[in-house]
């Protein structure tokens, strides 16, 4: 009787202490209500459907004027909050990003949780490495991606891609009058032409019949099997790796297809090299001297590969949305299109629509990028991007994140914040990149405005070639289609750490007539 009583008082007294602290501690966070034993979860779990929109109304709501003025920073508390690693403070304010991205480089690392989770499909390439690992690989991929003959590279599997399969589908589509998703062709598009830069092979997704392929196909699986380990405690889905259950299980059957695609693919190159990113760094060497072991070149490859896969094709989806709802902007996008052809290639409009771009073409599209870039300040390809704190620090807006939490920099909110983009953020102005003659493309002065592309010793390599094959594909539909949305087609966001559709994007084609251009 007495042993079940000092129990008693023990349970009591501890769950009086973790009440008395559960209360203290919940006055401090500035973010959404957190609850005993369970964090923010069951708010973050009600708002999944809307999660970045979400964030960013409980960015706005820390803000002076309802984000019309400086704003602060705020705190999203997990399960087992008593723990550092439980906390994740989110932030959009520009200094901020800044501290993490360059200035305390070193401090915020992708970290454990995030290399672990990826481990197994990204190994330690360029994606997923930190320190030493990810400098040599940054400094040899810098050296190549500046280099004229990978532009070149690009630009022809680009227009190769365009011309002899895009074309194809959307004239019969158009000429069918059935509706195409155009997220689906654009995804097969970005996947054909990286893994055609990436190691020279195209698999050839993008087809008249939109036939899967085995390497696509296992590839998403990979990557979505990949992404759910970060949505679960990391005991858990190494339980379902140990058995072999679940997504686990589909996560190893993919990685093997993968895997026997790359060998391949590797083989291949070694025997025939081109001007692909693999056969390139093949002949490359690590800060050791040593040429890159073939598991090492593998990795590396697949990087690249969901690098520039998703974030192309996802961008280009929501920009065609917005000038579906933005006929002027449009206008204005063919009216330059058209004069820059007409410069380049004459009056005839049978020749602006004979052949894609080439890049000297793509250079002169000043306001083409300006929307481009204003869609991705809107729709950023990663709403959210997270790292890793290795020692205590204190953010400039004076929040102190502690050693081994997450601080979570959201990319979608700090385009919809009046205080760093005006009174008219929300609106779709791609005249706000441009100089006041409207004759130059001129980005933010403060960088960390827009990240889109990543900032600081991480900056995006490829930020060119992006702008370039964005170009190539909106010219190649724009000028030969004017796009509508089906009837009833609903346009959301999928949850995703890519800012996906998730219903795709479903349009009729009409011809379009270039002669009033």
């Amino acid at each position: 009787m007495e042993a079940e009583l000092i129990i008693m008082f023990m349970v009591a007294a501890t769950t009086s202490a973790y009440f008395l602290w559960f209360h203290q501690l919940s006055r401090r966070l500035t973010g959404p209500k957190v609850y005993p034993f369970f964090g923010s979860l069951p708010i973050l779990f009600l708002n999944r459907a809307r999660i970045h929109d979400w964030i960013a109304g409980n960015l706005r709501s820390c803000s002076i004027n309802g984000g019309s003025g400086t704003y602060q920073t705020t705190t999203i508390a997990i399960p087992y909050f008593a723990r550092k690693q439980g906390f994740y403070t989110v932030t959009c304010n520009p200094k901020n990003i800044e501290h993490i991205l360059r200035t305390r480089f070193d401090n915020y690392p992708k970290g454990p949780t995030w290399q672990t989770a990826f481990h197994d499909l990204l190994g330690q390439g360029i994606f997923n490495s930190d320190g030493e690992t990810w400098l040599i690989q940054r400094k040899t991929a810098a050296l190549e991606f500046t280099t004229r003959t990978l532009r070149q590279a690009m630009a022809r599997w680009v227009s190769r891609t365009i011309k002899t399969r895009l074309w194809l589908i959307l004239e019969k589509a158009s000429q069918e009058q059935f509706p195409v998703d155009l997220q689906d062709l654009l995804l097969r598009l970005t996947f054909d032409n990286i893994c055609g830069l990436t190691f020279g092979k195209d698999p050839e997704t993008l087809s008249t019949e939109l036939s899967e392929n085995p390497f696509a196909t296992a590839f998403d699986s990979a990557t979505e099997a990949t992404l759910q380990r970060l949505l679960y405690p990391g005991f858990l889905w190494r339980l379902k790796k140990l058995f072999g259950i679940g997504a686990e299980m589909r996560l190893r059957k993919s990685l093997q297809v993968v895997e026997n695609y790359m060998s391949e693919a590797l083989t291949a190159r070694k025997l025939n090299p081109s001007d692909d990113l693999l056969s390139r760094f093949i002949k490359k060497r690590d800060v050791d001297g040593n040429i890159f072991p073939n598991h090492v070149l593998k990795r590396i490859a697949l990087n690249f590969v969901l690098a520039g896969r998703d974030t192309s094709s996802v961008a280009l989806s929501w920009f065609f949305w917005l000038i579906m709802n933005n006929p002027l902007i449009e206008t204005k996008i063919i009216n330059e299109l058209t004069s820059v052809l007409e410069e380049t290639r004459g009056s005839d409009p049978n020749t602006w629509i004979s052949d894609p771009l080439i890049f000297d073409e793509a250079d002169k599209l000043v306001y083409l990028k300006a929307a481009l870039a204003e869609t991705l300040r809107l729709y950023p390809s990663v709403p959210e991007d997270f790292k890793y704190v290795i020692n205590d620090d204190i953010l400039p807006d004076g929040t102190k994140v502690p050693a081994g939490s997450t601080v979570t920099y959201s990319i979608y909110s700090v385009g919809r914040m009046k205080s760093v983009w005006g009174e008219d953020c929300l609106e779709f102005k791609p005249e706000r990149w441009l100089s006041e003659t409207g004759d130059k493309f001129v980005p933010p002065k403060d960088g960390y405005k827009f990240v889109a592309f990543n900032a600081g010793p991480r900056t995006c390599l490829g930020k060119d070639l992006a702008y370039l094959q964005m170009k190539s594909v909106v010219s190649a539909v724009l000028l030969r289609y004017r796009l509508s949305l089906v009837p009833g087609h609903k346009v959301e966001q999928k949850m995703s750490l890519t800012l996906f559709m998730k219903n795709g994007l479903k349009v009729y084609l009409h011809p379009r007539d270039l002669t009033s251009a």
